[in-house]
């Protein structure tokens, strides 16, 4: 069962209040791989990387079942550079460096050995680059997952709706929602993105958990208290890859299963958040994830007599 990945792949410069980081590995389909290579391989990645990408990272990505057969690898270029500064809360940053660098010509190709993948998942991109690797595909998944931000709402809005009418599941943030809808209710937000082509949204609240819209259905889970968050940076797609790869190990796309597909999800972006970049998804085994999974049945389990 194949998962197709289309992002970035990417350099970060990151300041918390707890520490500072120059330049580390980042970029949305990184996370995304790192998060769902632990529940299905291959997971086929698309994106682009300069020649400055560490050939280590890449081989790492390979040992985890990562196929890089779609990565460009464009040998006079340096890769795409984030570079951001978190505000105390932790929920909101300032974006301080961006050098598109190779991500400025990026066009996805989807490889032959790509083709039949049953789950794709749309990092954030130009919603161009991901209409263009939607219409490569000569069959379509059975499940397509994309996610999206405010600044393609501000510039793209046209090619956005016109990506929303190809896919299955959106997940954006609240503030995003209620841009994209004109709506101030998440409720009433999630009714009028839904009309505008995806069965299922689901809404991240950041350290307040996330919502799951379906037709008349909502699910609501929490994120897991924890006592530091050391980085914040890519927790939303690592959420991202750990729910379409419980999706794809599960093989079950009903609205029930992405309920444990969401908890699986906040679960791994639970580990992203504690260590800076993607280190410690690196680190995590099977039983740090199942561990961290019954932290979670705990955290929403209770007993309950209706008299």
């Amino acid at each position: 069962m194949s998962v197709i990945c289309v992002g970035t792949m990417a350099f970060d410069a990151i300041e918390t209040p707890f520490g500072k980081t120059d330049r580390i590995i980042g970029g949305s389909a990184t996370y995304v791989a790192y998060a769902a290579g632990n529940f299905v391989t291959p997971v086929q990645q698309i994106s682009i990387v300069g020649y400055d990408f560490p050939p280590e990272e890449m081989n790492e990505l390979k040992r985890r079942g990562v196929m890089l057969d779609g990565v460009e690898i464009v040998k006079d270029k340096k890769s795409f550079f984030w570079s951001g500064k978190y505000h105390l809360d932790m929920n909101s940053r300032d974006t301080l460096v961006t050098d598109l660098n190779v991500l400025a010509d990026f066009n996805p190709v989807v490889p032959d050995s790509y083709q039949g993948a049953e789950f794709l998942m749309l990092g954030n991109l130009m919603p161009k680059l991901q209409l263009s690797v939607i219409n490569q595909l000569t069959v379509r998944p059975r499940l397509i997952v994309m996610d999206t931000m405010n600044f393609w709402m501000d510039t793209a809005m046209d090619d956005l709706k016109e990506v929303l009418r190809k896919v299955d599941v959106l997940l954006v943030n609240d503030g995003e929602a209620r841009q994209l809808s004109g709506e101030l209710s998440l409720v009433k937000a999630a009714r009028e993105i839904m009309k505008m082509g995806p069965r299922f949204l689901i809404i991240k609240k950041g350290e307040h958990g996330a919502l799951l819209f379906h037709e008349n259905h909502v699910f609501f889970a929490p994120a897991l208290p924890l006592e530091e968050v050391f980085d914040p940076t890519g927790a939303g797609d690592t959420f991202a890859g750990g729910f379409i790869g419980h999706l794809a190990k599960t093989k079950d796309i009903s609205f029930e299963n992405m309920k444990t597909a969401i908890i699986v999800g906040s679960a791994m972006a639970s580990f992203c958040v504690e260590k800076f970049g993607p280190e410690r998804l690196k680190e995590i085994t099977k039983a740090d994830i199942d561990e961290r999974l019954t932290e979670f049945v705990q955290l929403v389990n209770f007993d309950i007599d209706l008299v």
